[in-house]
């Protein structure tokens, strides 16, 4: 079994409303084909049929005040109400108390104790590592979570040289704004492509999308409906060359926001669940209500 975690920050199910949802404005063909015509909104989940589940799952946890990332992302990581047990959403970055729940008790940490690959497929550029290095960055939860396995965080050579994919998919932002012009560049439709060949080579992968959330921050329409739409084309390539009887992909994220860009905060909409595979292996799935019911699942289904 192979497991392709996306991760799309800050992406909620919301109104139908095309004044304030991206997801009613933008054309999503191949995402709206598999949801038998419909879009990505609330009203939407639940949906099922021979490729595809949609849920929609808490990221609110009975906990007071809107989620967050660093215990949103802590929580679909180890399947452990952390807001609860500490009585607060925090975020962007873990503090301490977030970040004990980030070592030894993730996903990647139980695949890589279970003798198993696991990997982030984003590539970091070198001033993301100065950054750390200097103490003026801290890691969010993902990145916290890889390196407190032992597993390496994916480097611009190891972008150069094929191993990993840029945060953008295609690759535009490495030359673009950070000043890499020999960068590799990849269409939409290639860059999918791309993600399920890395995807293939470890039991459990991830894939970490940020922009969707800084979207939301900046209510900015235009930049969130691009980002829809590219995506829907890299989801086009990725199952495109997808093997659904040997791997399943899902899809979540840790708390609402670009749904709804009538405000900058996060919001308590329900998130979407979305996965592709087979019906036995999104069965394992079908009785998760909230992000806490995410990692047990994928935990189940990789045996670890």
């Amino acid at each position: 079994m192979k497991i392709l975690f996306l991760f799309l920050d800050g992406i909620g199910l919301g109104e139908n409303d095309p004044g304030i949802n991206p997801f009613s404005r933008a054309s999503m063909p191949c995402l709206e084909s598999l949801l038998g015509g419909k879009k990505l909104i609330k009203s939407t989940a639940p949906f099922e049929n021979e490729q595809v589940s949609l849920l929609a799952i808490d990221p609110n946890l009975g906990v007071k005040g809107l989620p967050q990332s660093a215990t949103g992302q802590a929580v679909l990581l180890t399947g452990i109400n952390i807001p609860a047990e500490l009585n607060y959403h925090y975020g962007p970055k873990p503090n301490p108390e977030v970040a004990q729940y980030l070592d030894g008790k993730t996903i990647f940490s139980k695949t890589v104790q279970a003798g198993k690959k696991a990997a982030l497929l984003n590539a970091y550029p070198p001033r993301y590592f100065d950054g750390i290095d200097s103490g003026k960055r801290l890691y969010s939860s993902i990145p916290l979570a890889l390196t407190n396995a032992g597993l390496p965080l994916f480097t611009d050579k190891d972008y150069y040289e094929g191993r990993a994919l840029s945060a953008d998919f295609t690759g535009e932002g490495w030359r673009e704004f950070l000043g890499f012009p020999e960068a590799p560049v990849f269409d939409s439709h290639t860059a999918g492509i791309k993600l399920g060949e890395l995807a293939r080579q470890y039991d459990f992968s991830f894939f970490e999308y940020w922009a969707s959330d800084y979207a939301g921050h900046k209510q900015d329409m235009v930049s969130a409906v691009k980002q829809l739409e590219t995506f829907d084309t890299v989801l086009r390539g990725l199952l495109d060359n997808w093997q659904n009887e040997g791997g399943l992909i899902l899809l979540t994220s840790d708390h609402g926001n670009m749904e709804d860009l009538s405000t900058r905060k996060h919001t308590a909409a329900q998130v979407p669940l979305i996965l592709f595979g087979s019906r036995k292996s999104r069965g394992e799935f079908a009785e998760v209500t909230d992000l806490t019911g995410v990692a047990p699942a994928i935990s189940t289904l990789l045996a670890i």
